[in-house]
């Protein structure tokens, strides 16, 4: 924890830290636990990046607008303590509640607050602090299309009029540049961006904002592929939204419409382009699993805007939609009615292998000892693979990421059978010297692994750890 941090704390008492794992960025959170309350500790070397972030923050909390309070900065500006807004992200609740009316109000309350911070906050937003680009003009639009054509499109070796598509998607880049509704964008307004506490909202990872069209955050998070949001939910709440932006501004809400169209696509493009470089090149999981969901968003477009004026697109879309290219990431998922238990152990060599208690034997074991062990090193000798030291050393200094891609791979085909053909008992352990860093570490990043693409919940044992009352 730096100094001012300390020094911040220094009459409150901390009785915990908790690391965040990361999603998309490189950015590293904690939650410090006080005797009284909990922050947010958030370390980032990207400054300018950082300035951008304090920048808006300030002037939102200066018009009420639902964001996190900063309490404290680091002379090197890398470092920052923010307010803890909750836990629990607008894309968590409807995850795990579904689409609820209760859920549909949630969404109802974020649109509502997003109207407020683009326009309010647009009045008093000096771009030239954006650290990046200040507009959303055509360069950042073709930089996304781009983005899809090179991590998705190419990546996929589809068979394109290229020299066609690249003057398409030029008119594409133009016509959403002509947009004139512009004001602040805050260009990833989606559903993990947004946490609920006490049943409201408030909005986090703001920094990328921008001038832009005020359309691209609605499409953001009403079409963001891990929601699948009900089509008349979409509609429903786009117009809720329209009907607040009419609070502030006069707007042609059949053009604002027809623009809302445009922008939709260039975003569900670009979201392909980002899962096919973190998924597919770098291999996160959590970006592999929404690739099905990418396509079935690209799918309903497409039925429902015309795209008669892009024809080479239309064409690459129409591939991209086939039954035969969504086959290839077509993934089961578990459901209620299904059977299979999914036991997930992290084990000692010198105390042996686990045994299967179902009885079927057989299942996976994997020997973590070809991965650098951390356990060698004086500082990591009494933390585990839950801890953030240990963590950080994992993932910059060994090859478990390659290790577990692989493991991940011989796993999945056992489980995509064993959910056909209603099995309902799998073992999977994963051993090293001591049983309390590499299988740890390797367990946990299953067990999350098997959520995200399957939706299947498994039974965690780390054996070790339990034995010696280590288990958080």
């Amino acid at each position: 924890m730096f100094k001012e941090a300390e020094a911040f704390l220094e009459n409150d008492t901390v009785v915990g830290i908790e690391l965040i794992h990361k999603a998309g960025s490189d950015r590293e959170y904690q939650r410090v636990l006080t005797a009284t309350t909990s922050y947010i500790l958030c370390k980032n070397e990207h400054v300018a990046e950082n300035e951008s972030f304090f920048y808006f923050t300030t002037i939102f909390n200066a018009l009420q607008l639902p964001v996190p309070m900063i309490h404290c900065i680091s002379v090197d500006r890398k470092h920052y303590l923010l307010s803890d807004n909750g836990r629990a992200a607008l894309l968590d609740i409807v995850l795990q509640q579904g689409h609820t009316e209760e859920v549909k109000q949630l969404y109802q309350k974020s649109l509502k607050q997003l109207a407020k911070l683009q326009l309010l906050g647009d009045e008093k937003i000096d771009y030239s602090n954006c650290f990046a680009a200040k507009q959303f003009d055509a360069k950042s639009v073709l930089a996304d299309l781009n983005y899809f054509k090179y991590y998705f499109l190419d990546l996929h070796q589809l068979v394109y009029d290229k020299p066609g598509l690249n003057r398409e998607f030029e008119q594409l880049a133009q016509e959403v540049n002509a947009i004139p509704t512009q004001h602040f964008m805050f260009r990833d307004f989606q559903g993990r961006n947004i946490l609920i506490q006490d049943n409201e909202p408030c909005f986090i990872d703001y920094q990328g904002g921008m001038k832009g069209p005020l359309q691209y955050d609605v499409a953001s998070l009403l079409w963001q592929a891990k929601a699948e949001l009900p089509e008349t939910w979409k509609q429903e709440l786009f117009d809720f939204y329209t009907a607040e932006v009419e609070q502030y501004r006069d707007i042609d809400v059949s053009q604002f419409q027809y623009e809302y169209s445009r922008i939709v696509l260039v975003r569900l493009l670009q979201v392909l382009g980002a899962y096919g470089l973190r998924g597919l090149i770098e291999k996160r999981s959590h970006f592999l699993s929404s690739i099905p969901q990418g396509l079935s968003n690209l799918d309903k477009w497409i039925q429902q805007f015309d795209l008669t004026s892009y024809p080479i697109l239309e064409k690459v879309i129409l591939q991209l939609t086939q039954k035969e290219f969504k086959q290839k990431y077509s993934a089961v998922k578990a459901s209620q009615d299904t059977k299979l238990k999914v036991r997930i152990s992290s084990f000692s060599y010198k105390k042996g292998i686990p045994q299967d208690e179902s009885g079927n034997g057989g299942g996976f074991v994997f020997d973590c000892r070809g991965v650098l062990n951390p356990g060698r090193y004086e500082e990591y000798k009494k933390l585990t693979g839950r801890d953030k030291p240990v963590i950080e050393f994992l993932e910059s200094k060994t090859r478990i990421h390659d290790f577990l891609q692989a493991a991940k791979q011989a796993v999945d085909i056992s489980i995509e059978d064993y959910m056909a053909r209603g099995f309902e008992h799998l073992m999977v352990s994963f051993g090293c010297t001591g049983g309390q860093h590499r299988s740890v570490y390797s367990a946990d990043a299953m067990a999350k692994h098997l959520k995200e693409k399957y939706n299947l919940d498994t039974i965690v044992t780390h054996i070790e750890q339990e034995s010696k009352g280590w288990v958080n």
